[in-house]
């Protein structure tokens, strides 16, 4: 009864903006900010589990928490086991209406391992911290925040909804294609994708997102002969692995700029000997002043906006290596577990459109699009080639994947109410 007083209270009280969305449309916002006390609690839980992407247990219990959400909602919700990949599974739910399909994604698992100092949800007033309250547990709630308002208005019997909830968008599991297999395949079934990662905003501005860059990781191993460093330049023992590596990584730095293209070197060590673990995140070296180095290894990665531009890039990568100095050798290679760009497209434009019509009737800011080189690499990569993706739906923060990591939980009330009309409208054809 409460919710129903507020929603009456709110449609009677509609600013002239408000009045040119449609009766229903003004009842999701009215049931958003009615709900925003519950949205805040259901937050608040998701972030006190701990679900670090290796902690297969937490990622399980953060998927249950969700599953009790959507059932009521007349989802149907499966959990797809995938210890074969190394890692816990992905959540996946379906509101099978009439309308055209709409794929919501988001993820359940974060940077923040069970041994992180950083585990719990701390208040203080509008603003919140905690591990992954941005990314993605404020995008989850977004999501489920905005179903219900649909449910409340009536809008969600006839939509046709999919949402995929990934356990391993931070670490994905390997190999690749099994881990987002049940991804790509709903994208591929899908009219729509709409991604609810952290909200880009500058200087108070909502920004939409059309674009994001790849994610890919490449190794460099470089080799000399090694000895007497009183040889060394000399026609035996050449240059050393180090120079040699210094070399590659230099013209990597002179000849490879180009707009929206990043590469950075994360970790480097050479010497006589060195090495890497097989996780690839801990390298160790040794050596003398008067040695010349056997080894150098540097691990880093590589941030691409298209599939050409990647292609061109790392073609570029190899050839620079392959240019070696003096009785030196050297080997690029790139991981198999990459995210693909998702490259700017038409379909991006035309639903960031849709999404300021919205704005507009609803009386929200109008958002530009933001700058693709400014953010970093998501699961709507997977979906992008195969349907019209927009990205970033989620809540304003800050801090992401560091301790302190920050939202403003004002932003769950417009967001989910932006995301309520526009899945509403995208499924069932109103403008």
């Amino acid at each position: 009864m409460r919710l129903i007083l507020a929603a009456a209270l709110s449609l009677a009280l509609a600013s002239p903006v408000l009045a040119q969305a449609s009766d229903a449309e003004r009842s999701m916002t009215a049931t958003v900010e009615a709900e925003h006390g519950r949205h805040i609690e259901l937050l608040e839980r998701l972030v006190n589990q701990n679900s670090g992407t290796l902690n297969a247990d937490g990622v399980r219990a953060v998927g249950e928490m969700v599953r009790q959400e959507l059932e009521p909602l007349g989802f149907e919700v499966r959990w797809i086991d995938m210890s074969q990949t190394g890692r816990a599974g992905h959540l996946v739910a379906t509101h099978a209406g009439p309308g055209r399909n709409v794929l919501l994604i988001g993820h359940l698992d974060t940077v923040f391992e069970t041994d992180s100092p950083f585990q719990r949800f701390v208040r203080e007033g509008a603003r919140a911290t905690g591990p992954g309250i941005g990314d993605d547990k404020g995008g989850v709630v977004v999501i489920v925040a905005a179903l219900r308002a649909m449910q409340a208005a009536g809008t969600l019997a006839d939509t046709n909804v999919t949402v995929v909830l990934t356990g391993d968008e931070e670490r994905p599991g390997a190999p690749l294609e099994t881990a987002r297999r049940d991804l790509i395949e709903a994208g591929r079934a899908a009219d729509f994708a709409l991604e609810f990662e952290n909200l880009a905003v500058e200087d108070g501005q909502d920004f939409g997102t059309v674009a994001r860059r790849s994610s890919s990781t490449w190794t460099l191993t470089t080799s000399g002969r090694t000895g007497h460093s009183s040889g060394v330049f000399n026609e035996a023992l050449g240059y050393g692995a180090i120079y040699e590596m210094a070399r590659i990584l230099d013209a990597f730095r002179r000849e490879l700029p180009e707009p929206n293209l990043t590469y950075n070197v994360g970790v480097i060590a050479g010497g006589t000997p060195a090495g890497i673990d097989e996780a690839g995140f801990r390298v160790t070296a040794s050596g003398k002043t008067n040695i010349v180095p056997e080894t150098a290894i540097a691990r880093g990665d590589l941030r691409t906006l298209t599939p050409e531009q990647d292609a061109r890039v790392r073609a570029r990568m190899a050839a620079i290596v392959a240019e070696h100095l003096p009785r030196t050798e050297a080997q690029l290679q790139f991981s198999p577990v990459a995210y693909p760009p998702m490259a700017p497209s038409e379909g991006a434009r035309e639903l960031l459109a849709r999404l300021n019509a919205v704005n507009r009737d609803l009386g929200l800011p109008e958002m530009a699009e933001y700058d693709p080189a400014r953010r970093g690499a998501a699961d709507s990569g997977f979906v992008a080639a195969d349907v019209p993706t927009l990205a970033g739906l989620g809540v304003a923060g800050g801090g992401a994947h560091a301790e302190g990591e920050w939202v403003d939980l004002n932003s769950l009330v417009r967001q989910s109410q932006r995301a309520a009309v526009l899945i509403s409208r995208l499924s069932l054809g109103g403008d």
